[in-house]
């Protein structure tokens, strides 16, 4: 399993990034944890970026409504206001579904196949701006069910996984989010 991972690192081009920028340096790191997180098994869970998208095309198609409507300014001025409003409304909803849903997320996953006892995860990340401190966050996908596990997470600077030149170790991290993986695995076994 180790050689399979290493040869696909070694065949891969290296993931380089700018230093200077902290939203392309966790723009790596993110998607470094999503490819981890699914190589492990876990089928990632799309459900909420399904309900986002089509609720950003609802926006869409009620903007293009109000543009092009067959009548002009003052005939069509019942039927702008509608669309404002109901524009209003999506844009509403969907501020509530990243509010209240998705926070901080990068992914959710179902549980591993063949797990019936456990919940999928929610794998959130933060590297404030002006910091080098990556915080790599892993808790259930439902903290509300009879199984969720106690999240975990671990928070390092970033230095340790890139080189001076912003190549990176992608040894390193891949060790690092996989030890919280299997901590987080290890959680489960200890509640019960």
């Amino acid at each position: 399993m180790q050689e399979k991972k290493e040869e696909t690192a070694s065949k891969k081009s290296p993931k380089k990034t700018n230093l200077l920028d902290h939203h392309s340096i966790k723009h790596i790191l993110d998607e470094s944890v999503t490819e981890i997180v699914t190589s492990k098994g876990y089928p990632e869970d799309l459900r909420l970026s399904n309900i986002r998208l089509l609720v950003g095309v609802i926006i869409i198609v009620i903007a293009l409504f109000a543009q092009f409507y067959n009548k002009k300014f003052p005939e069509n001025r019942n039927f702008l206001i509608g669309c404002i409003g109901t524009y209003v409304v999506f844009n509403g909803i969907l501020q509530l579904i990243i509010y209240l849903k998705e926070k901080n997320a990068i992914m959710f996953t179902y549980p591993l196949p063949g797990n019936f006892t456990s919940t999928g995860l929610m794998i959130t990340s933060k590297l404030p701006r002006f910091s080098d401190l990556y915080t790599l966050n892993i808790a259930s996908a439902d903290p509300k069910s009879v199984s969720a596990k106690p999240p975990v997470e671990f928070t390092k600077s970033v230095t340790q996984w890139f080189t001076k030149e912003g190549v990176l170790v992608e040894g390193l991290f891949w060790k690092d989010v996989e030890g919280l993986i299997n901590e987080y695995a290890k959680e489960s076994k200890k509640s019960k």
